[in-house]
């Protein structure tokens, strides 16, 4: 049997993040061998240019993840109808310099959940933007924008049995999406 190791990639930063869980919980949605590591991104620097030569330790552990990485889940929250900075400054130092991308042709999936009523679709939307120039082949269907209320997570931090089948089709598509996906 093959196994999958799945970077993760959490756009809030936020102790008590609703993204934060809802990526521990999807994850025990997956068959065991799909394995998912959370990725640091709260200590990057702000992405500058100039140090593409001289990559600061953070980066090097980023862009190292990212590599050994068969596929990626994206689980993003939504700030003015649009992604986060932090998440966004992954994104740039992990595709720099120009032309060593570590993102290219590594199979995505996008989750996210926010307290408004449309989950976070913007954010989505624009992550997906992103993903495209960066050649980072997009679970496009079934799309999943969840909206926090009572019930989402069990006691234990699992998904509810309200949503449960929902995130499963998706869990099942992704798993899907990567093996066809990865060479």
């Amino acid at each position: 049997m093959n196994q999958y190791q799945i970077a993760v990639v959490v756009g809030s930063l936020r102790r008590d993040s609703f993204n934060r869980k809802l990526a521990t919980a999807v994850a025990r949605l997956a068959p065991p061998e799909f394995i998912f590591e959370q990725v640091q991104i709260s200590d990057l620097p702000l992405y500058n240019q100039d140090d593409d030569g001289n990559p600061a330790e953070p980066v090097k552990r980023l862009k190292a993840a990212i590599t050994k990485a068969q596929g990626l889940l994206f689980v993003t929250a939504e700030y003015n109808r649009s992604l986060p900075g932090v998440l966004k400054n992954a994104i740039d130092h992990a595709s720099r310099p120009y032309g060593q991308s570590v993102w290219k042709d590594k199979p995505a999936g996008i989750l996210g959940v926010s307290v408004g009523a449309t989950g976070t679709a913007m954010s989505q939307q624009h992550l997906r933007n992103v993903l495209a120039y960066l050649d980072v082949p997009t679970l496009g269907q079934p799309e999943v924008f969840v909206q926090a209320k009572d019930g989402l997570f069990d006691e234990a931090g699992n998904i509810g049995e309200h949503s449960k089948k929902f995130l499963q089709d998706w869990m099942d598509n992704y798993v899907a999406w990567v093996k066809k996906h990865t060479p």
